[in-house]
């Protein structure tokens, strides 16, 4: 397996994985957004590509669209593909147990759980951020929170979150949506950000304040 995150890792987020080839060149997985694909099983099943697959099947309430008739039994599917080296699930739905079995099988198939959260109304306190990252740590590999900055100083407070929970050895994944935080997609993996994401196409960006593929891995290699 070679999505571990030991070390940074780009991400190449589509809806469509014959899109793979075209992120070959920056990206060093894809993150294959099955909420937003039509029959992703059916894509999953037909996948040649040269890239590991990171699956995310994100919920309504998180800002995707599966809503949860069946979203983490698709998961438990879609790991069983041998492209399939990593799997998204939401902290909210390990806390409240829905989706405890999802990690254990993933474990058992050795693919890497990336527990995330995100908040698309502001960003909480530092203390909070911490307490986020240090929740979502205890139930998979990497901690993923995205939050939304509305000043220079949220996103500060994330880069300091990021950098303490990196210095205690967690493994974390941390980005600021919005105009006010999205130069930290290009600069959190710095301060030990693990996973950037970033649209094969431009015009299908998946979350707000998002760079193009291409100017991410220039920004992020040029930085580290």
């Amino acid at each position: 397996m070679t999505l571990t995150f030991d070390s940074f890792r780009l991400a190449a987020s589509t809806a469509d994985l014959s899109e793979e080839s075209a992120a070959r060149e920056h990206a060093d997985c894809v993150e294959f957004r099955m909420d937003l694909a039509d029959d992703p099983l059916d894509a999953l099943a037909e996948y040649d590509g040269e890239l590991p697959l990171l699956v995310t099947n994100r919920a309504d309430w998180e800002g995707g669209e599966a809503d949860d008739g069946g979203r983490i039994d698709a998961l438990k599917r879609a790991i069983e593909h041998e492209a399939v080296e990593a799997v998204d699930i939401e902290l909210a739905a390990l806390e409240d147990g829905e989706g405890l079995d999802l990690v254990e099988a993933a474990e058992e198939r050795d693919v890497s759980v990336v527990v995330s959260t995100h908040d698309f109304e502001g960003t909480p306190s530092k203390g909070e951020l911490q307490s986020l990252l240090t929740r979502a740590s205890t139930y998979g590999d990497v901690a993923k929170l995205a939050v939304t900055a509305e000043s220079r100083a949220d996103a500060l407070a994330l880069l300091g979150a990021t950098h303490e929970m990196t210095g205690r050895g967690e493994r974390v994944a941390t980005m600021a949506m919005g105009e006010a935080g999205s130069h930290t997609r290009a600069v959190a993996p710095v301060y030990g950000s693990k996973i950037g994401y970033a649209p094969v196409d431009p015009e299908k960006a998946t979350a707000p304040g998002q760079y193009d593929l291409e100017t991410l891995r220039e920004l992020v290699d040029r930085l580290t």
